[in-house]
């Protein structure tokens, strides 16, 4: 008669000895932890997040004309099929001069796009607009445009975009303003009624 077969045994691990075992040397095994005692008299810190100075509350003092407005990528592009002028547009919108501010993540994007956004790019290099230079590294716009809100609270932002809008609404960004775009025109919300600026 032949040996009987066995059934092979499937993902079975190499026994180990735990590093508490007491067939282990001393010097070998694990220590067991002790436990800190907390001492009831000691006083709780707690972290309070810093606050920018130029913030009264909600009320953001360093807003005010001539508005420092950063654009996204895709407000530029909504702005084009909605046949707007970049400059024109928010100086109605916002009843006051106006210097759109472009990132150099953003025009890495718009260059990115290729040849069939080259009116986005002539918009961009407009001489009417501020080039801000970016010193991080990457080129992803959004994360350069929430990083600079965050620095300065001197910009508003300008997008379309609901994830960008989401966070700076999220990670709760007092006092930045979002231009947006609805029925062919500009719209601004949470504006601070700082300056005379107008009251939606």
């Amino acid at each position: 008669m032949g040996e009987q077969k066995k059934p092979r045994k499937y993902a079975t691990m190499k026994r180990m000895l735990s590093l508490r075992d007491q067939r282990l040397k001393k010097k070998d095994r694990l220590k067991p932890k002790k436990k800190e005692k907390k001492d009831p008299s000691a006083r709780k810190g707690r972290e309070v997040p810093q606050h920018p100075s130029c913030l009264f509350f909600q009320y953001n003092t360093q807003l005010g004309p001539p508005y420092h407005i950063l654009v996204d990528t895709n407000f530029i592009n909504f702005s084009i099929k909605a046949k707007l002028d970049l400059v024109q547009s928010m100086m109605d919108c916002l009843y006051s001069k106006c210097i759109p501010c472009i990132t150099d993540c953003v025009m890495a994007e718009i260059e990115k796009l290729g040849q069939k956004y080259r009116v986005a790019l002539r918009i961009a290099k407009d001489p009417r607009s501020e080039l801000l230079p970016c010193t991080h590294k990457g080129t992803y716009a959004d994360d350069c445009l929430v990083k600079r809100v965050t620095q300065h609270k001197c910009y508003i932002v300008a997008t379309v975009d609901w994830d960008l809008k989401r966070r700076i609404r999220i990670q709760k960004i007092p006092g930045v303003p979002i231009i947006y775009i609805s029925n062919y025109r500009y719209n601004i919300e949470q504006m601070p009624d700082d300056y005379g600026t107008p009251r939606f």
